[in-house]
């Protein structure tokens, strides 16, 4: 594949396949991102279909930063958010 691929970048970091991207995306269109509950829902989705753990500390950050429109516009942003 593609390294240089963004869904094969995604895939590699979250075993998350363009197929999944696309569900996930479709289900979204019309959320209400200010709404800290449907963040917090969508988060731990993300992670249980990734296979992933999140902890409680990184969940509130992520969700923060989405409700407060605060978003990291990189993976690299985001990681460097979240280790803060």
């Amino acid at each position: 594949m593609d390294k240089n691929n963004p869904f094969e970048k995604i895939r590699q970091l979250t075993n998350l396949n363009p197929s999944d991207i696309y569900k996930i995306a479709d289900s979204v269109k019309h959320a209400n991102f200010s709404d800290e509950q449907t963040v917090r829902n969508l988060v731990k989705k993300l992670a249980r279909m990734a296979n992933k753990s999140v902890s409680k500390e990184i969940e509130d950050k992520i969700v923060n930063a989405i409700t407060s429109n605060n978003i990291p516009a990189d993976i690299d942003s985001l990681n460097k958010y979240i280790d803060k």
